[in-house]
């Protein structure tokens, strides 16, 4: 069963990659001019979103840079040593809604560092799982779109985001403690 799933897995990608333009060319669609129009509107977009972004990274690094992110790990640590959560895994709660490349990073840092089957390791694999990128998401999009006010969405953004951090934390803990 294994061997199958193993070979679906290896084909599945190439032959969506194969049958959607095929399909698209039995349907009369002009498959080339319709991909030539959508990466002009990517191309755009793209242009669009720059200022967004370097404003989102330039934030993140101010965060890093400024000690901030050290302030708040060490002022969490007794607090999360009561609850036998392990206090390496705190910046990734910081840094998973700002960035998903820099949350990934640490995430492959702690894995590195207390392997995947630690305790560490299991957390800091679920928090990934669990939570998203919500300020980049909410700066690369909503300023794709010409949102301006996206309080609420900030706000949902982030109260789900420290949920699923508090779940997986306390999932693996219930499973894995």
């Amino acid at each position: 069963m294994l061997n199958w799933i193993n070979i679906l897995s290896a084909w599945a990608v190439p032959v969506m990659i194969a049958f959607i333009p095929l399909y698209a060319h039995l349907k009369k669609v002009p498959v080339y001019e319709s991909f030539v129009d959508g990466a002009k509107d990517g191309f755009s977009t793209a242009i669009g979103i720059i200022p967004h972004l370097v404003g989102m990274m330039v934030a993140i690094s101010v965060f890093r840079a400024s000690g901030a992110l050290e302030f708040f790990v060490g002022w969490m640590t007794p607090f999360l040593e009561k609850l036998q959560v392990p206090a390496e895994v705190l910046p990734l709660g910081f840094l998973r809604p700002l960035t998903g490349t820099g949350s990934l990073a640490f995430t492959t840092d702690l894995i590195k560092t207390y392997g995947p089957d630690s305790m560490i390791g299991r957390i800091a694999s679920t928090i990934q799982g669990s939570t998203d990128t919500t300020l980049y998401v909410l700066t690369v999009y909503f300023g794709a779109v010409g949102i301006r006010n996206g309080r609420y969405a900030l706000k949902v953004g982030l109260f789900s985001d420290v949920i699923g951090f508090v779940a997986a934390i306390t999932v693996c803990l219930i499973l894995f403690g």
